[in-house]
């Protein structure tokens, strides 16, 4: 780790390395991995930004976070005001400054990256918006009342994109109910991301400060169930932002997945994270016991799931991929903190399908070894099976990380609102307006299973398009 503390500039300077928990350590409890710069390192690594005149980093960033500007303050120790800049476009600060790609947005923009290590942003902005809190500098402006008290506006799903969404409106005096179907607000932030990444009192400060601004929380409220959208125009409110993700599962089509044993990675990490299987027993909703886990997938999801059930007491973890590490769609960080923890990578093997065992229950999986044949649509090299290659693999839990789809119940309850061949809702990329007028949608549910940063993105360029026109805003 660097000790110097002496400010510096340029390539040379070496990046601040993060604190983190041991690995031998972390891999048994859900405290937060990464521990956070201290205020002398944060200072440190924000002195080696170059405070370019055209900043690439910011063109990097969905929210259009102003970043040397923040970063310049936290180098003159001005915690305060890298704070206000970071909240002027970003509503969830901490959040982003933990779970953001930052390595191909902002950060893969920064100068710096060309001939050394770009600067740590996404670790300055965790810094900043962590040192608020802890001082008292987080709570929100009281919003400016609207001209008109009349304008509300309703977000159906409390995720990344319906949050930006109520943030943005309410610091307008626009009053914004969100509307939540399950029994915690934050969707994917509380149910789909372990504490160890994400820890949810960070979530739940967050939606504090949202609070207090005005934003109002309605919990089990399901959309196209509970409440509609007709409904909420009926009852007074002049635009809809749909934000409710794309949370239904997707499987593998193998028999035998419907066996006891064999879980959505959607169930297992919603039991673990919204349930508080992680508390457990102070939270009664222990998770399904399984000594040797298989994950299907190697994406930022599969990573959760594999890292989680080594918390959870599994002997063994394995991450089973049909392609090779180099094609694996996690973070990076996020792969050598599962290999540091315990978890093995099983690659160019691909299940044939789930076995029972006699209580009828999951105990082994099939697996077929594959090759690398040419790229397809996506870039990537296609796994070829192997012939005649195929071997048992014992397994007592087996959790299926390969993506989701979007869930249907609003969209079909929904006359006239547009969707694409894969079901997901067509919305204008400006505006995030859908075929309904003044119903706009962003996220998931529009572009599929994507990142938190994006979905934020498109819930600020929905939400200015609201405020223009509820607001008389050029």
């Amino acid at each position: 780790m660097t000790s110097d503390t002496t400010p510096r500039k340029g390539v040379k300077a070496p990046r601040v390395d993060m604190p983190c928990q041991p690995a031998a350590e972390r891999a048994r409890n859900f405290g937060e991995v990464a521990l956070g710069y201290t205020r002398e390192q944060a200072m440190l690594e924000a002195s080696r930004c170059l405070q370019c005149k055209k900043p690439h980093c910011r063109q990097g960033c969905p929210v259009e976070v102003r970043i040397p500007e923040f970063i310049g303050r936290l180098a003159q120790g001005d915690v305060a005001e890298a704070y206000r800049i970071l909240k002027s476009t970003n509503s969830l600060p901490a959040v982003c400054g933990r779970v953001c790609p930052q390595e191909n947005q902002c950060e893969g923009k920064c100068i710096l990256g060309g001939k050394g290590q770009p600067v740590a942003i996404g670790r300055l902005e965790r810094y900043v918006a962590d040192a608020a809190m802890r001082e008292g500098l987080a709570v929100e402006e009281k919003a400016p009342v609207a001209a008109n008290e009349n304008l509300k506006v309703a977000c159906i799903g409390s995720g990344p994109s319906s949050i930006t969404v109520a943030g943005y409106l309410a610091a307008k005096g626009i009053k914004v109910t969100v509307f939540e179907a399950l029994h915690e607000p934050g969707g994917v932030l509380i149910y789909g991301i372990p504490a160890f990444r994400l820890p949810k009192d960070v979530v739940a400060a967050e939606l504090e400060g949202l609070r207090r601004n005005g934003v109002e929380f309605r919990t089990n409220w399901v959309g196209g169930r509970t409440i509609s959208v007709q409904r909420l125009f009926d009852q007074g409110y002049k635009a809809v932002f749909i934000g409710v993700g794309a949370g239904l599962p997707q499987f593998l089509g193998v028999p035998g997945e419907n066996l006891i044993g064999v879980f959505s990675a959607n169930e297992y990490l919603t039991r673990v994270n919204l349930g508080r299987a992680y508390d457990f027993p102070n939270f009664d909703t222990p998770s399904y016991p399984g000594r040797h886990v298989t994950i299907f997938g190697a994406g930022n999801v599969a990573m959760d799931a594999a890292r989680t059930a080594l918390r959870l007491g599994a002997e063994s973890s394995t991450i089973i991929y049909r392609r090779t590490r180099a094609e694996m769609p996690a973070r990076r960080e996020e792969i050598e903190h599962a290999e540091e923890e315990g978890v093995t990578l099983m690659e160019l093997v691909g299940p044939v399908r789930f076995n029972a065992g006699e209580d009828g229950a999951l105990a082994s999986v099939t697996l077929q070894r594959m090759r690398l044949g040419e790229p397809d649509a996506s870039g990537r090299r296609s796994p070829v099976p192997i012939e005649g290659d195929v071997f048992e693999y014992q397994t007592d839990l087996a959790v299926v990380a390969v993506g989701t789809r979007s869930n249907p119940i609003l969209l079909e309850a929904t006359p006239g609102l547009e969707l694409n061949r894969r079901g997901y809702i067509i919305a204008n990329e400006e505006t995030g307006e859908t075929s309904i007028p003044n119903v706009f949608a962003g996220g998931d549910i529009v572009t599929g299973a994507a990142t938190v940063i994006l979905a934020m993105g498109a819930g600020r360029r929905a939400a200015r398009e609201i405020s223009r026109r509820l607001l008389g805003e050029e």
